[in-house]
């Protein structure tokens, strides 16, 4: 039995209107790749990958846990580089967060701070 192939949910444009110089580059250059993410791989795929990641990066305490987190930084920094421009001040803030606190636990891992 194969598998159904998703499409892309109706409203929202993909790209954001009026876009231009480095943003429009970046939301050309990861439109397909996200769209095949989202699309022809099994819903479950991306988030079982993103936590093993991060729990990988949580438990190891060298190196190789702040290599395994640099995925999920590039992940969740690219999602809030595109959401940004529909985000309201809670929802940047909250991206911030994020991306700070994983930038932290890899310079963490990699030595170059401790607590």
């Amino acid at each position: 039995m194969a598998a159904q192939k998703r499409t892309l949910p109706p409203g929202e444009q993909f790209f954001t209107p009026g876009a231009t110089g480095l943003r429009k580059k970046v939301e050309q250059r990861s439109a397909t790749p996200m769209a095949y993410l989202f699309t022809q791989v099994p819903r479950w795929i991306v988030p079982v990958v993103m936590v093993a990641l991060l729990l990988a990066g949580f438990a190891v305490q060298s190196w190789l846990g702040g290599l395994a987190v640099l995925p999920v930084i590039a992940f969740v920094g690219l999602l809030a580089y595109l959401s940004w421009p529909s985000l309201t001040a809670g929802g940047k803030l909250l991206r911030v967060a994020m991306v700070t606190f994983l930038l932290l636990v890899a310079a963490t891992r990699f030595g170059l701070i401790s607590f």
